[in-house]
């Protein structure tokens, strides 16, 4: 439990101090973030932002899991696998970001070609998962097996928590806020479970994202771009699928869950009847349509998360005492 809090706080001053000099670094690159054309037109101002950001919160993060880890002496294959994935999306979302600063757009990767690069590398902890037999799901004290298919689950799961954090960053301080809460949840109920390795990842991420917050809070001095939230959702479906609490990330990703089926409803409406569901999805395009300033959203978003988590918490300890 203490380390948990010590590794969140090492990662949360080494986020703040590595933060100042790389955006300094962008700046001067002048790698700032080019707006979709299709963006509500408020979004124009944010035009030149820096952008992947990422970079110095993964960096952060890991550091911090790395240190903590080796003073908990709790390192095992498990714990690195989580924070190799970890990199490894952050790289796959930093190749995207590189695509759009080479092509002066919001034109990164093919949706095919980031999709193959996400599967790709939610191979390596769900084959890991598949090849020590932990192949099942549970609630409480129920389990079912999938064999067999438990990695196309596997890797579906991890895939999809990557793209729809990456539709939840959209806003100034939204995915970045959200994520201090899931991770939280998630840590707490590894405690539960005694799984004090991965609760470490878990308040290592959290720490570097609440100092990534300071930045990006609005008015966001930088994004953390695809470097960032495709690396953080990858590694939140990651954490669930080697702690096994795949199906608790329903509630505990409730936004990311409604931020996604919002795109999905609205590309099935608009193809089927030709009209829209929503002003503009994600969601949080259509409450800004609607006269929500972004700050609100953020707060109402997060206190739904709140919320959610709260009650998972609960729920788990519950099912689990």
């Amino acid at each position: 439990m203490i380390l948990a809090i010590v590794a969140a706080l090492i990662a949360f001053v080494l986020s703040l101090l590595f933060g100042v000099p790389y955006i300094e670094f962008l700046k001067k690159k002048m790698l700032g973030q080019y707006i979709r054309e299709e963006a509500p037109e408020s979004h124009a101002k944010k035009g030149g932002t820096p952008t992947t950001g990422g970079v110095f919160l993964v960096i952060a993060a890991v550091l911090a899991a790395v240190i903590s880890l080796f003073m908990a002496e709790k390192t095992s294959t498990g714990a690195f696998l989580i924070l190799i994935t970890f990199i490894f999306y952050m790289f796959a979302g930093f190749q995207d970001d590189a695509q759009k600063f080479e092509h002066h757009a919001n034109k990164g990767l093919s949706a095919r070609g980031k999709l193959i690069l996400q599967i790709a590398i939610a191979c390596l902890p769900v084959m890991f998962v598949t090849i020590s037999g932990r192949t099942f799901l549970t609630f409480g004290h129920y389990a079912i097996n999938l064999g067999y298919f438990y990695p196309v689950f596997g890797i579906f799961l991890v895939t999809g928590v990557s793209n729809a954090v990456n539709l939840t960053d959209g806003l100034d301080g939204l995915a970045s806020s959200n994520m201090v809460i899931s991770l939280a949840a998630l840590a707490v109920i590894n405690l539960i479970m005694g799984n004090i390795d991965l609760a470490i990842i878990c308040t290592s991420i959290m720490g570097a994202c609440l100092g990534f917050l300071y930045f990006n809070r609005y008015p966001a001095k930088v994004f953390m771009g695809d470097t960032g939230s495709l690396a953080l959702g990858g590694v939140l479906g990651t954490i669930a699928v080697m702690g096994k609490f795949e199906l608790w990330l329903i509630p505990i990703g409730i936004i990311y869950l409604i931020e996604t089926l919002s795109v999905m409803i609205q590309v099935t409406s608009f193809k089927l009847t030709g009209k829209r569901v929503f002003k503009m999805s994600p969601i949080h395009h259509h409450f800004e349509l609607c006269g929500w300033n972004e700050i609100k959203i953020v707060k109402v978003f997060s206190f739904v998360t709140f919320i959610f988590c709260s009650g998972a918490v609960a729920l788990f300890w519950y099912l689990n005492r």
